[in-house]
């Protein structure tokens, strides 16, 4: 890992810096509260990269599609943020505070975004993360040294992609990933559903591993997170068009309170699902 890049590093100070609208994260019942966690690390150009999951194949809903790491509360005492990160140990392996940590790194909370609604009528609260290299060299590998030690039976793979370009129409100035399928990075489209206007990001993410070359499609709520969470990172609206609020606390608290959230999540299912509005 490289220390972050001066844009970087003003990233940071503005995640560090949000402070998000009063939530009824807690007045949610149990079984609609949900929690993500989206980890960022510096990559070798000083970059913030966010980590992604790709859900196993054999889970019962959003099987194979991409993820940020996370699922339902445990219990009624415990917050967003433990949420968050006992979900991600035991999805990608992530230490806990409790656990052994390695002594390369260390984990910084710098805030939380409102709360998501979920198309399984959950809401859904993200939680940010800084991974920080703490060795003078800046010598530790993420991929070596922590991560991924993958649950088989939620996780089938885990890549990365630069935060900053969930704000961008295309994934670089010169179109060069383009050009080796043709895929576009970007594709948005509008849609209504339940009264309200929602805008549908679709992002073909680029993976490579050694010389192969694929694409995760990165669409649904996960992509709406990743957004706002840039907007709010980098300080500036996407080059497309998109909602000027931030995530859907006021949409969730008045479905709440009239009682139109909820049928989905009565109906059961697995903790992991977060739904994919």
């Amino acid at each position: 890992m490289s220390p972050p890049s001066p844009t970087s590093i003003k990233a940071l100070e503005r995640l560090r810096a949000y402070v998000p609208p009063p939530t009824i994260y807690s007045s949610l019942p149990m079984r609609q509260r949900a929690a993500v966690l989206l980890l960022l690390f510096a990559d070798r150009a000083g970059d913030l990269r966010i980590v992604l999951t790709v859900r196993s194949a054999s889970l019962r809903t959003f099987a194979g599609q991409v993820a940020l790491p996370g699922g339902r509360a445990d219990h009624p005492d415990e917050t967003s943020v433990q949420t968050s990160r006992r979900e991600a140990y035991e999805e990608i392996g992530l230490p806990l505070d409790t656990h052994p940590f390695p002594s390369l790194f260390s984990i910084e909370h710098l805030t939380e975004l409102p709360l998501f609604q979920a198309g399984t009528d959950i809401g859904v609260r993200p939680c940010v993360a800084y991974l920080r290299d703490i060795t003078k060299g800046q010598t530790a590998d993420v991929d070596d040294n922590l991560m991924p030690k993958l649950d088989p039976k939620e996780v089938a793979s885990v890549f990365t992609v630069p935060l900053e370009r969930f704000l961008m129409s295309n994934y670089d100035n010169d179109g060069a990933t383009q050009k080796l399928d043709g895929v576009p990075w970007y594709f948005g489209n509008w849609f209504n559903w339940r009264g309200k206007k929602w805008k549908n990001h679709e992002f073909q993410a680029p993976v490579w591993s050694g010389a192969k070359f694929s694409r995760h499609k990165v669409w649904g709520m996960t992509a709406r997170v990743l957004v706002d969470a840039a907007r709010i990172a980098y300080g500036r609206d996407p080059d497309f068009t998109s909602p000027k609020s931030i995530g859907d606390e006021d949409f969730i608290r008045s479905s709440f309170s009239t009682g139109d959230m909820g049928e989905s999540a009565r109906s059961g299912g697995s903790g992991k699902e977060q739904g994919n509005l």
